[in-house]
């Protein structure tokens, strides 16, 4: 089977990584597609917003099934489109993406089935936002109700600081429409974990549970990122406590979902928040997590392509999963300046050297080559992959790939996993 896998970054390398074990697998196209991506498949140059020339793409070389990874095409209705043209196509349509899309949505999804969250309110003028949290004497969390590429969110431990986020959002629109109303939210406290599950609109299938370490600097410090690393399993997330957020969040929301009229079907990501009285979701995605779908698709076990195809069919109660016991740690080298301004075309080196490391593999995310040389081209630039018998082991191997790496500006957390440890 011929399949489409569509948009540029790690996640996407990743899922092209696994999908090239896959032996029903004929030819894999990527688009646009990384250096990485090139390595599993071939890389197509249409934009992932390009939903006609998409379409027309898959109709030409007969693809039987295309993988939608960013959220930005999925809030633009990619899935519809591709199933109007008798495609299959894997991930939530329109409707459905508004989980991830509109913040206010999810929220009113989360309240009328009981989903734990944090208390919020929406806002629509900056007056009325300004006015809230200035009464506030504890600290907020501002959203950007709509897609902002995981940077959306300012975490305010005095409400001044909270009035100030509003403003970048809403007046000075920061996020562009994104920031058009926002979120402000009581700030839950504990760890996050990021619970991602196959749903195929009746049937939920989890993941090993993983943890994303969004702030640029260590110790959690620092503005939010699109995340710096992710490791996988997360002990925090014990079997009673798998149970308990199947229970009270992933059912509730599908089956919410469900009777909204907006059936979901692909991917359902949960951002949780570990407080002392229960996990609260912090947010929702309508795709696989960057940088957790590294670690993650890199413990599966079985074949991606017939899990894809499953939910699809609504028949992912067919399907076995099962993963390695070895754990997962990717870090996230980023260029200088990131998640802030930052330069492109910095030459890259030692990435050989790195996947030389038995345990070791790099994913591709802002990367590209220019004069047969491989250089920066994003914030987040590769994500370096160890897999051990440990955290501690995987850890280790992650870390001493990154030190094979160079390039101008590179910057990464030295304290991915230690949560865990």
């Amino acid at each position: 089977m011929n399949v489409l896998l569509i948009g540029s970054g790690g996640r996407e390398h990743a899922i092209a990584w696994k999908l090239r074990q896959s032996k029903d697998l004929g030819q894999l196209y990527t688009a646009p597609g990384n250096p990485g991506t090139a390595r599993c498949g071939k890389n197509i140059p249409i934009d992932v917003n390009d939903t006609q020339a998409l379409v027309d793409f898959a109709r030409q070389r007969d693809i039987g099934l295309v993988v939608i990874g960013p959220e930005d095409p999925l809030a633009g209705g990619i899935v519809d489109a591709f199933e109007a043209a008798g495609i299959k196509a894997f991930g939530p349509n329109q409707a459905a993406a508004q989980l991830e899309a509109d913040k206010a949505f999810a929220k009113q999804i989360m309240r009328a089935n009981s989903v734990p969250t944090a208390e919020s309110r929406t806002f629509d003028t900056f007056e009325d936002a300004k006015a809230y949290i200035a009464s506030r004497d504890e600290a907020v969390v501002i959203k950007a109700v709509g897609l902002a590429k995981g940077k959306g969110v300012f975490v305010c431990n005095d409400p001044s600081d909270g009035i100030l986020a509003a403003e970048k959002i809403m007046c000075d629109r920061i996020f562009g429409e994104a920031g058009a109303q926002i979120l402000v939210e009581d700030k839950l406290l504990g760890q996050e974990a990021s619970i991602l599950a196959f749903v195929d609109g009746r049937s939920i299938y989890v993941m090993e549970p993983s943890q994303d370490h969004k702030p640029v600097g260590d110790g959690d410090t620092g503005a939010n990122t699109g995340g710096m690393g992710a490791y996988c399993p997360a002990p925090i997330v014990t079997d009673k406590l798998m149970d308990h957020i199947i229970k009270e969040i992933l059912v509730p929301t599908v089956d919410g979902m469900n009777r909204n009229g907006t059936p979901y079907k692909g991917v359902l990501y949960a951002g949780l928040m570990m407080t002392q009285g229960g996990p609260r979701v912090l947010e929702y995605n309508v795709r696989f997590g960057d940088p957790e779908t590294q670690p993650i698709l890199i413990r599966l076990q079985g074949d991606l392509l017939e899990i894809l195809l499953a939910v699809c069919d609504g028949r992912l109660d067919e399907v076995d999963l099962s993963w390695d016991e070895k754990a997962a740690v990717c870090v996230v080298m980023a260029s200088g300046g990131y998640p802030d301004a930052y330069e492109k075309g910095k030459v890259i080196s030692g990435i050989d050297k790195a996947e030389a490391i038995e345990g070791v593999t790099v994913f591709h995310a802002g990367t590209s080559e220019k004069e047969g040389r491989l250089v920066t081209s994003g914030g987040r630039v590769l994500g370096v992959t160890g897999v051990g018998a440990t955290i501690t082991d995987a850890k280790a191997k992650a870390y001493e790939g990154v030190e094979k790496i160079s390039f101008e500006g590179a910057t990464y957390r030295r304290d991915i996993a230690d949560k865990a440890l």
